[in-house]
């Protein structure tokens, strides 16, 4: 899959916010969000687009990519590791695409930040996410829960 990243357009932010996932991945539905939107614009924000210049999905890294409960927790703290967050265009999700898509955030992390250490959180009902991290190489490092919700910190190193 050969994918382009760019920082997000107002256009691919407001795509994003309509975005319609299945349960129980609709926990994930930013319904209008508009502080959604301001997120998606200002902060670290990579929209991603296929050969066809369709979006397909985004990253975010850095602070954008934490948790606040995890912050609490202190998860954050080793500033060696960049924070990777990410979400796929609900109509690819479940076909066998994640790995690959995983990997192109990780080589833009590693290209563009020159990071060496990677992190991210997902949320623990997200089995699906969770079998990709691994299969990439993420090792979870532990857990918090916010609002009723279990969250797993997962690190990569290479």
């Amino acid at each position: 899959m050969k994918l382009k990243i760019r920082k997000m357009s107002e256009l691919d932010a407001f795509k994003i916010l309509f975005w319609q996932y299945s349960p129980p991945y609709d926990w994930y539905n930013l319904e209008g969000c508009e502080e959604c939107l301001e997120e998606l614009l200002y902060d670290e924000y990579y929209s991603v687009l296929n050969q066809k210049e369709q979006l397909i999905g985004f990253f975010c890294f850095g602070q954008s990519a934490q948790v606040s409960a995890g912050k609490m927790e202190g998860f954050y703290r080793d500033h060696e590791y960049l924070d990777i967050g990410l979400g796929m265009n609900p109509l690819l999700c479940g076909k066998g695409h994640g790995a690959s898509f995983v990997q192109v955030g990780m080589a833009y992390a590693k290209n563009h930040f020159k990071a060496k250490k990677l992190r991210l959180t997902v949320a623990d009902f997200n089995q699906r996410a969770l079998k990709t991290y691994q299969k990439v190489g993420f090792k979870e490092i532990g857990e918090f829960n916010s609002q009723n919700i279990k969250f797993k910190v997962m690190s990569y190193e290479d």
